[in-house]
This record gives structure tokens, C-alpha cells and sequence, in this order.
């Protein structure tokens, strides 16, 4: 299968090809050349092999496609478990339980482990350049920690993450090097995009990304919504309906994808904070991008969203069918605030303020007489948010052992002005 940019001024690419480049040429996003077409899927007993089951179609042919059942071994090697909630039919994939607490560390490592073999034999240092929100980058430096071959350059907007995540941006050393941005996260996304597209530094310094627009990062994420569904799908005959949250669309767009593949999913939803571009425009006004706002579910922080390109890939460009597809609405920090409260109060639930927007409208989907089984995508685990969950809950949050961990290492980071002018110099500097 080749893989084609959004934008469609760009030539054809091999995965392999798309992978290592991060973006295409003219800017755009790679996507398969041919939309998926639905095929009947059986579950395969783990998520590693669930993985490489529904990747399979997107790696025939390429360079990796042998490799494809190693490097989902390699990658998907802890738990994605979906947890029943308390009111009937709700469930919880947890999506938290890798190295960083966060769901991103499933396509960050599956992404390092395939440039890592690509990158093998390579005369030259390769350059992941990314920009995060709060828990891509933590989980990229982690994925990418001491590979041969590869250095890792994170921008993050200061003082816009928590202090756990920030601390995680910052502990790594070695090959891994954070910049803390005087500036939001759409400001470090479109520096890193201009990197990206800025063909003379990349004669001086390979590049590449590991944000969700990568393809490497995007089609891995699929597994564990395509594992969820197979399972949940043999034990009850139920299809799976879905909640995620969503900032800049990569996580959504995984499941997306993994429906139009015919795995047992149904209805999606998609919630986001006060960030409200994606909900006005499925609410019928056009699509606008905005100046992002700092909000409690501050990874979602995203004015931007990239992959609304690839949103209207999938849809072939007809926004009535997708306004009429989905349901997306925008949840504000006192409405995060008010159920992680209540939650907690009643069931004994605590929930990150990500994962909270979705149980929010999973909530009032309910309300409105939603049926069949559903289950909310956990993003990270609440104890990465302490200084917001735990005087809601009036008590402390286990920390898992390895986010202690990296706690405990020395964290630095450098300041960086908000614009490609001084990322650009980052880069050569650090060569």
C-alpha cells in the first residue's frame, strides 16, 4: 500500500517512506492511498497481536511488514484493559498504563521501535522533532531514551503542562533535549511543521516527528480500540460504542479508522475542554481554527487541530456526512471539576481531567437515551494531575512505579522563544 498527502501535492509514498519523513513535502498528512474497506476480524488473544492483525493491511508489501509481529511485541508489551464503571453498560479502557501514565506511550513506542530498524545501517543521526501538550512528548523521550541513531528535540508550552508532566519532559538527558516555549501549543506545533518543511535545515539536520500528524504514531493507535472491541464484542455479542477525548484529533481518528476497517465498534463521540473548535464546527459553523485557551485537561489545549485533514480523508470531504457521523461537544473546566467530584463521591471513580470530559458526555448521551454498551478512552492516569484530582477528592492518588520514577531523576529544560527562528537554531546547536 503506498500512502498519499492530504493536500495532494505530494508524490506517493511507501510506509516506510512516510514514517521516516514524518510529514509530506507539501505540508500535508500522509494517508492510505485507498480508504479501508470493512473485513470481518477475529480477535487473536493479546493485544500485541490484535496489533499487528489490524496493521497488517497498511505494511504489505513494505520494508517492515516482516518485522510487523516484533515490533507490536516490542511495543505493546503492558495492559490496556477495559474496567466496567458503575452505572450499567459504561466501561473504561484504560490507556494508562505504560511507561509515562498515558495513552500516547502505545503509538510513541511502536513509532521508535520502527525507526529504530529503519535507522539501522544510517550514516547519519536521525531527529525527532515534536511538539507536546503535555503527555506526547513524555512519552516520546521515553520511547526514543538512548536509541542509537536518534535524537529527540520536545518543545512544550511553559508553564501550560502540569508539574509532573513537565517534570517527565525534562528528565531524560542523554539523546533526549526539551525546550520549554514562552508560547502555546499551536505555537510549537507550527514551529515544528515549519522544521519539518524547511528543506535546507534538513539537508543540515534529517528530521522527522513523532506527533500524531506521523503516520507511525497515528496507525498503531488503532490496537487497542481494534483489541477492546474483539474482546468486549466475543464475551457479550455487543458492539462497542465509544467516548474519546480529543485535542488534536490523532487519537480520535484512530478509532475512526478502526471502525471503517469493520472492527465491532459503533457510535463514536468525541469530547473536548473549553478549546471548542471541532464542536462549533459539528454544530454547523465553518471550520475555524482559534488561539488555544488553558484549560485544567490541558493536553487538549489545541486551537489547531492537525488531523482534521485527515478527518475529512476519511469522509471524503463531505462535512454533512461527518457533522452527521458524530457527535462532538466541548466541556468546560467547572464541568470537568464538578464530575471528577461527583464521580469520586459516588462511586469511588477518579478519572484524569481528560478522560472527566469524556465521562461528561458519556453522561449526557445517557441522558439522552444512548443504549448499548459504552466505554471512554482513559488518556492518563489521574495521578499525573495531583494538583487538580486530589483536592477534589480530598485525598492522595497512588503514583505508579514508573511515573516515581522518572519523579525522582533531575529534570532541565531550556527556554526557547516562540518562534522558528530559535528552534531552528536548537536544532543545529544540538547537533
Amino acid at each position: 500500500m503506498n500512502f498519499v498527502s492530504t493536500r495532494h501535492a505530494a508524490p506517493p509514498a511507501t510506509l516506510s517512506q512516510a514514517i521516516a519523513a514524518g510529514l509530506a513535502p507539501d505540508g500535508g498528512l500522509y494517508v492510505p492511498a485507498q480508504r479501508p474497506q470493512p473485513q470481518t476480524w477475529q480477535p487473536q488473544g493479546s493485544l500485541a497481536a490484535d496489533a499487528a492483525a489490524v496493521l497488517a493491511p497498511f505494511f504489505q508489501g513494505d520494508a517492515l511488514h516482516p518485522a510487523l509481529s516484533s515490533l507490536c511485541a516490542q511495543a505493546f508489551d503492558f495492559p490496556a484493559p477495559l474496567r466496567a464503571l458503575a452505572t450499567p453498560g459504561d466501561h473504561v479502557l484504560e490507556l494508562f498504563h505504560g511507561p509515562t501514565a498515558a495513552f500516547k506511550d502505545f503509538g510513541a513506542r511502536f513509532l521508535a521501535a520502527s525507526l529504530a530498524r529503519l535507522q539501522q545501517g544510517q550514516a547519519r543521526e536521525l531527529t525527532i522533532v515534536v511538539a507536546t501538550s503535555g503527555d506526547t512528548g513524555a512519552a516520546v523521550a521515553a520511547a526514543f531514551h538512548r536509541q542509537p541513531g536518534i535524537r529527540v528535540v520536545v518543545l512544550y508550552p511553559d508553564g501550560r503542562v502540569s508539574p509532573r508532566q513537565a517534570h517527565q519532559l525534562g528528565c531524560f538527558g542523554d539523546n533526549i533535549h526539551a525546550l520549554r516555549v514562552a508560547g502555546s501549543f499551536d505555537d510549537c506545533q507550527a514551529m515544528v511543521k515549519q522544521a519539518l518543511g524547511d528543506r535546507a535545515l534538513q539537508a543540515q539536520v534529517p528530521l522527522s516527528s513523532a506527533n500524531s500528524i506521523s503516520l507511525g504514531r497515528w496507525l498503531p493507535q488503532m490496537s487497542y480500540y481494534a483489541h477492546a472491541a474483539l474482546t468486549h464484542h466475543a464475551a457479550t455479542g455487543q458492539v462497542l460504542n465509544l467516548v474519546v477525548p480529543t485535542g488534536n484529533l490523532g487519537n480520535a481518528m484512530a478509532a475512526l479508522l478502526a471502525r471503517a476497517m469493520g472492527l465491532p465498534l459503533g457510535r463514536i463521540a468525541l469530547a473536548t475542554n473549553a478549546n471548542d473548535v471541532l464542536p462549533r464546527f459539528f454544530h454547523g459553523a465553518p471550520y475555524q481554527p482559534a488561539t488555544s485557551v488553558a484549560t485544567l485537561a490541558n493536553a487538549m489545549d489545541v486551537g489547531a487541530p492537525s488531523n482534521f485533514e485527515r478527518l475529512r480523508w476519511l469522509y471524503a470531504g463531505d462535512d454533512a456526512a461527518l457533522r452527521a457521523d458524530l457527535r462532538v461537544e466541548a466541556v468546560d473546566d467547572a464541568a470537568i471539576r464538578a464530575l471528577i467530584a461527583r464521580r469520586w463521591a459516588q462511586a469511588g471513580e477518579v478519572f484524569c481531567p481528560h478522560t472527566a470530559t469524556a465521562v461528561a458526555l458519556l453522561e449526557q448521551l445517557r441522558a439522552e437515551g444512548a443504549q448499548g454498551h459504552w466505554a471512554v478512552a482513559a488518556t492518563a492516569h489521574p495521578a499525573k494531575f495531583e494538583s487538580v484530582v486530589e483536592p477534589l477528592i480530598g485525598q492522595a492518588l497512588p503514583v505508579p512505579p514508573a511515573l516515581a520514577d522518572l519523579l525522582q531523576r533531575p529534570a532541565h529544560a531550556e527556554p526557547c522563544a516562540p518562534d522558528y527562528a530559535a528552534l531552528r537554531e536548537a536544532l543545529l546547536q544540538a547537533r
